[in-house]
């Protein structure tokens, strides 16, 4: 085990004090497979070190971004994790993303734990508590950090990732790193990415691939999917239906995709293109990436009106992507590395934008490559 994974390992164990209590004990039936690949085990007896490494799972001799095929794979159920400080800090990890809203949302009882800016929850976004493919999975993603992002130019934690969520999805505020809520998080990350070798390249991951329709989006025609398909569960105004009244933490039945309990406008939903994906392979609720119930055209116009409706602002969404030729074609706040305006960032049409950036990075790196001494 490397020492990162380790540490990884070794953090989650060491919250167990702090999570059972807090979020493990209460935590009720989880969203998600019915049945695990992995066997019913006992919980490993030693040292937390001896226990962490023994419950996290074991490194893989596999080649370079092997593929993996997330839509033929069943991870792990979460109530399999067995006794003990790494079960419960799974479990812990598992309600933490099926009901986030009542452990760290704006309504819980503890001023301490109102970490979340809305009442979202994570599997709004990543469905069925992060396990559904072309649903924005997380499983696997242990094995996929620390990596590259663009996003900052730079490389990123899974905490890291975690923390971008929590900022933007969640419109909140970050989690301490050596928090019990943190640790919780990375624990079921671990435990339902068992069995994924580590750096693999993963089908099923984010959302499905689609070609980039020749116009721009219509989001007048979006409202009338909406209003057809949509507002019977997000409402009228993309307000949601919650589960109870304001103020008593128990989330949505149906979350909000507009107003000021829904993702703001740094968040990744709100880029069209990824917005379109994520619609067409996963909605409405039921939908999955092989029966797709709305046509491509239907789905991109629907996210260009749900873009179009008001929702929290974060500051600083300039400050993104400092390399401008890294950006990707559908983020709408400039600056820009190209000559396209703001409104073709956010409603496209795309097609003339990822055009440029191709041929501009490439002139780049060839430049870069030039300007380079050669080994002798």
């Amino acid at each position: 085990m490397t020492h990162v994974a380790r540490l990884a390992a070794v953090t989650a164990v060491m919250a167990l004090s702090q999570i059972a209590p807090a979020v493990g004990q209460e935590a009720g039936p989880v969203a998600g497979p019915a049945a695990g690949t992995q066997p019913r085990g006992t919980q490993p007896e030693g040292t937390l070190e001896q226990v962490a490494t023994a419950a996290a799972p074991a490194a893989e001799a596999v080649p370079a971004d092997a593929p993996f095929d997330l839509t033929a794979w069943t991870p792990p159920d979460p109530e399999t994790a067995g006794p003990g400080p790494f079960g419960d800090a799974v479990r812990a990890g598992a309600r933490l993303m099926n009901e986030t809203y009542a452990v760290i949302g704006p309504e819980v009882s503890d001023p301490a734990k109102r970490y979340a800016g809305n009442n979202l929850a994570c599997t709004n976004c990543h469905e069925a508590g992060g396990t559904k493919p072309y649903a924005m999975p997380l499983v696997g993603i242990t094995g996929q950090f620390p990596q590259f992002r663009a996003r900052g130019n730079a490389v990123a934690t899974l905490e890291d990732r975690v923390n971008g969520c929590m900022q933007r999805s969640m419109n909140g505020k970050a989690l301490p790193l050596d928090s019990p809520e943190m640790k919780a998080f990375l624990a079921y990350f671990t435990f339902i990415s068992r069995g994924v070798p580590v750096g693999a390249k993963l089908t099923g991951a984010g959302t499905q691939p689609m070609d980039l329709p020749d116009r721009a989006a219509d989001p007048k025609a979006g409202a009338h999917v909406y209003a057809e398909v949509c507002a019977s569960c997000h409402g009228e105004n993309g307000e949601g239906q919650r589960n109870g009244e304001v103020g008593d933490a128990q989330g949505y039945a149906f979350p909000p995709v507009a107003g000021p309990d829904s993702f703001n406008d740094g968040a990744g939903m709100f880029r069209l293109w990824t917005a379109t994906r994520f619609i067409h392979a996963n909605m409405p609720q039921g939908t999955d990436h092989t029966s797709p119930v709305l046509t491509p055209d239907q789905a991109y116009d629907v996210a260009a009106y749900v873009e179009s409706l008001p929702r929290p602002q974060r500051a600083g969404n300039e400050k993104d992507f400092p390399d401008r030729l890294k950006k990707p074609f559908d983020s709408p706040f400039p600056p820009f590395a190209d000559p396209f305006p703001a409104e073709q960032h956010k409603f496209g049409p795309f097609g003339p934008i990822q055009t440029w950036l191709k041929q501009a990075q490439a002139k780049a790196d060839a430049e870069a490559a030039a300007a380079e001494p050669e080994h002798q």
